[in-house]
């Protein structure tokens, strides 16, 4: 299973749509990629800020 789909199953609760219609379900999908994708940039901008300050140390 690819690790999007894992993580919008497992970690969001993304079992079913709960809303019915084809633009409001695309809408539901389309908001959960959004979080997916801006808890992806906050995760690498934490891993990048790590990496600064592990280099100032050396």
């Amino acid at each position: 299973m690819e690790p999007v789909f894992g993580n919008l199953e497992c970690n969001k609760g993304l079992n079913r749509f709960t809303l019915r219609g084809r633009t409001k379900v695309n809408a539901q999908w389309l908001m959960y990629c959004l979080v997916h994708n801006i808890e992806k940039i906050a995760t690498q901008g934490q891993q990048r800020e790590w990496q600064l300050a592990l280099i100032k140390v050396r």
